[in-house]
């Protein structure tokens, strides 16, 4: 027996609105979109959190942002292991197939998926020690993080964790040899940026000052 069931009446109500307004006001260019494939400029790589809507924040049109969401915005190492790998799969056809100019890690605040780090590393969530956790095994990509970080006063330790989920997938990504040889023949450039929901500002990673600030 199957589990699905049809869509909430608010959403078919809200699909209805876009085909009528959004849809039908640049239909021209989705028909566009449809018969010559997209060709977008950058990839995304961000939280799943609700409250991060890259497209908003950065005024994106259709088809402009090639946009991968995970817990806590988190590239794993290159591993040609012949086991299936999302967010690789993504990077790959992002770089290679649609060889976007840009690839932007996009972190936040009051994440989630850090603080489930946080609480497992500091001995505070066994149960995402279990291996039956889907998220406290994809979270130990951030342990490496989590050491640099963890003498840090308590206070300051969900930023400071957050900020290197985003510097662990940056290094991560350059485990990848068409990540690498891109990058190398300036062909692919890597970013790193914080957004902080409450005050709605963005920090940007600096690699010569080796920290973030604000733009």
């Amino acid at each position: 027996m199957q589990a699905a069931k049809p869509l909430p009446n608010y959403l078919v109500q809200r699909f209805h609105g876009w085909k009528a307004t959004s849809y039908s006001e640049n239909h021209a260019w989705f028909k566009r979109l449809a018969s010559e494939g997209q060709h977008p400029r950058a990839m995304i790589i961000s939280c799943c959190d609700s409250r991060v809507h890259v497209t908003s924040i950065f005024g994106a049109d259709t088809g402009e942002f090639f946009i991968h969401r995970n817990i806590a915005n988190l590239v794993p190492p290159y591993q040609p292991d012949g086991n299936q790998h999302g967010t690789s799969a993504a990077v790959e056809y992002a770089v290679t197939a649609l060889k976007v100019a840009h690839v932007i890690i996009m972190g936040h605040s009051s994440c989630g998926g850090v603080q489930g780090c946080l609480d497992m590393c500091s001995g505070k969530a066994p149960e995402l020690e279990e291996k039956s956790s889907f998220v406290g095994r994809w979270m130990d990509i951030l342990r490496p993080g989590y050491e640099k970080v963890k003498d840090l006063p308590e206070e300051a330790l969900p930023k400071a964790l957050e900020q290197q989920a985003i510097l662990t997938s940056l290094e991560n990504l350059m485990t990848f040899p068409f990540v690498k040889q891109a990058v190398e023949s300036q062909e692919l450039s890597l970013h790193g940026v914080w957004h902080e929901i409450g005050t709605g500002s963005l920090e940007t990673y600096d690699p010569k000052a080796g920290s973030f600030s604000g733009i």
